[in-house]
């Protein structure tokens, strides 16, 4: 069993900038690929990033596509979202999670392909 703990959400103006933290507990992290969803009112929790077990491989969705980055440090056993240029539509809760038992390269935009979640961070982006 893993537990996650996201952190670094909070309000941010349109165009800012925010860098989202999860941490693992555990010694197992890096054979888990790691992922970020969100998840607004009223709307279905989404894929926004993945990253394979030693970052070698990533894939965002679309909508945040050129604008995020993720990227892990298994020596931290940390996941990080790097999101620029933020919009309003960003406005959601944002989940870690972590899916065990993958391959190497192996990165699911599938969320009920992931075993583990956290209990989410807000990012709020005003106009």
């Amino acid at each position: 069993q893993v537990q996650l703990v996201e952190s670094g959400g909070g309000l941010v103006q349109a165009g800012g900038s925010l860098r989202l933290s999860c941490e693992a507990s555990g010694r197992t992290f890096s054979t888990y690929a790691m992922g970020w969803f969100r998840q607004a009112p009223g709307k279905e929790r989404e894929f926004v990033g993945g990253i394979s077990r030693v970052g070698g491989r990533t894939r965002y969705a679309d909508a945040v596509k050129g604008r995020s980055t993720i990227s892990r440090d298994n020596a931290k056993n940390t996941v990080y979202l790097q999101m620029n240029r933020l919009k309003p539509e960003d406005t959601a809760v944002y989940y870690c999670s972590a899916d065990e038992g993958v391959s190497h390269c192996s990165v699911t935009t599938t969320l009920t392909e992931y075993d583990y979640w956290g209990q989410g961070t807000q990012v709020t982006v005003s106009s």
